[in-house]
C-alpha cells in the first residue's frame, strides 16, 4: 500500500478547531485535543443557550407584566384573560415595552375595564 501524507488536510482541520477555540483558557486553546473537546462542548452549549434565550426573555416579559398589573390590584393571569376577553391581541413582549416605554396606553388599556 502506498503512504498517504496527510500535511494540508490534517493541518486544516487542526487550524479549524484551534480556530474556533480562540480565547479558551489554557490548553485548551492551544493544544489540539483539548481544544476538540471543549469547542464540541461549547458548540453544544451555544445550541441550548439559543433555545434557553427565548425561555428566558418570555419569563421577564412575564415578570414585567405582572409587576405593572399589580400596580392595579390584579394578577397576571387576570389581566391576560381581560386582555383575551377584550380581544386585544397583543404579545408579552409588547405589553412588556408598554409597561417600560409607554405606561399611559396601558392605564387606558386596565382603566377600560372598570
Amino acid at each position: 500500500m502506498t503512504r498517504v501524507k496527510r500535511g494540508n488536510v490534517a493541518r486544516k482541520r487542526r487550524k479549524k478547531i484551534l480556530k474556533l477555540a480562540k480565547g479558551f483558557r489554557g490548553s485548551q486553546s492551544v493544544l489540539f485535543r483539548t481544544a476538540k473537546q471543549q469547542v464540541l462542548k461549547a458548540l453544544r452549549y451555544s445550541y441550548m443557550g439559543r433555545k434557553n434565550k427565548k425561555r428566558n426573555y418570555r419569563r421577564l416579559w412575564i415578570i414585567r407584566i405582572n409587576a405593572f398589573s399589580r400596580l392595579y390590584n390584579m394578577s397576571y393571569n387576570q389581566f391576560m384573560n381581560y386582555l383575551k376577553k377584550s380581544n386585544i391581541a397583543l404579545n408579552r413582549k409588547m405589553l412588556s415595552q408598554l409597561a417600560i416605554i409607554d405606561r399611559a396606553v396601558l392605564d387606558l388599556i386596565i382603566t377600560s375595564k372598570f
